[in-house]
């Protein structure tokens, strides 16, 4: 087996630099961090965690801890998360707070306090303000991607303006029978993401001077089946709305199906927006805002490696992008003869 004076004398540097390279330390080019990297990788050179882990006190492992790994958004950001911890040699250890009864405990109480890890990222997590002061306890880089947690720096869309902008489409179009389609989430979504969506589109609608029906905002739980079993008891009725507010895709493809199980066309009868760009949107023609968790997830943990190599810490949270994108699923409402 290769030793890193092979992978050293591989590159024509010492083994301090090789060392350096492969834990992502400071002080080495990205040029010569890569070419040392593909030397190592070449003769199958595996550096010791627990010897660097004993020198340096860094464990090359950042945490990530989710509520689900469920839902698109999630394993989406995940994906862009474990993408840039690879290219960087990092490991990944992922707590799914939701999976078991415990965890959540075990996870701030046992494993966190035990510092098992370098950074910490949390996708679309509620904590506690004990569970905060833990975090932050640790002295750790601790960001949050998706809805914006207390204290803790934050990566995500603006929610009430991309709540805002999906309603001013339908108003636009000429809808003013609107029914929203939003949280909270029984598997433990942000808290502050239903909120601050629905906020949105009530700011819309109170704007345009549209009502705004206590009985039209329905919880559909972030879930299709949840939403479509809902939204078609307001399709059985006779004051039937001819658009769909849904703040997420998943929601509205839930709401998709409820209006062709009801009889009804989408759009010709009942227009749906919804809220991500979901994998599945473009095979559901849905009309949606769209963000992009998986840069979302790039950016992350870019921004903590950056700082675990001593680059200045970013103090303030990030808005990420959001884009309408008009597909078929909205149109102006049919006029009845």
């Amino acid at each position: 087996m290769s030793s890193i004076h092979d992978v050293a004398q591989a590159a024509g540097v010492s083994t301090a630099t090789v060392s350096r390279a492969l834990r992502g330390l400071p002080n080495v080019s990205e040029p010569t961090r890569l070419r040392i990297r593909g030397i190592a990788d070449e003769l199958g050179y595996v550096a010791s965690s627990n010897a660097s882990g004993l020198a340096s006190g860094r464990t090359d492992t950042m945490g990530v801890a989710v509520p689900s790994v469920s839902r698109w958004f999630y394993t989406t950001v995940l994906e862009g998360v474990d993408s840039a911890l690879r290219d960087a040699g990092f490991d990944m250890l992922l707590y799914n707070l939701a999976s078991r009864e415990g965890d959540r405990e075990r996870t701030f109480h046992r494993t966190l306090l035990r510092k098992r890890t370098d950074a910490f990222i949390a996708i679309g997590v509620d904590f506690t303000s004990a569970e905060r002061q833990q975090l932050l306890s640790l002295g750790h880089p601790i960001l949050a991607i998706g809805g914006p947690v207390p204290g803790i720096r934050n990566i995500g869309v603006d929610d009430r303006a991309v709540a805002r902008r999906a309603t001013e489409h339908l108003i636009e179009l000429g809808h003013r029978d609107i029914v929203h389609l939003g949280g909270p989430d029984d598997e433990g979504l942000n808290s502050r993401l239903p909120v601050d969506r629905r906020a949105g589109f009530m700011e819309a609608m109170r704007e345009a001077n549209l009502e705004i029906r206590d009985e039209w905002l329905l919880s559909g739980g972030f879930a299709v089946e949840a939403s479509r079993e809902v939204i078609a008891q307001v399709f059985r009725t006779s004051a039937r709305p001819t658009a769909v507010f849904a703040s997420s895709d998943e929601m509205a493809f839930g709401a998709v199906l409820a209006a062709q199980q009801s009889g009804l066309r989408v759009p010709e009868d009942v227009s749906v927006i919804g809220i991500d760009n979901h994998d599945m949107a473009t095979s559901f023609g849905l009309t949606t805002i769209a963000q992009d968790p998986y840069a979302q997830g790039v950016l992350g943990a870019n921004l903590l490696l950056g700082e675990l190599r001593g680059e200045p810490a970013r103090r303030t949270s990030i808005r990420a992008d959001h884009e309408l994108i008009v597909r078929e699923s909205t149109a102006p409402p049919r006029r009845e003869s």
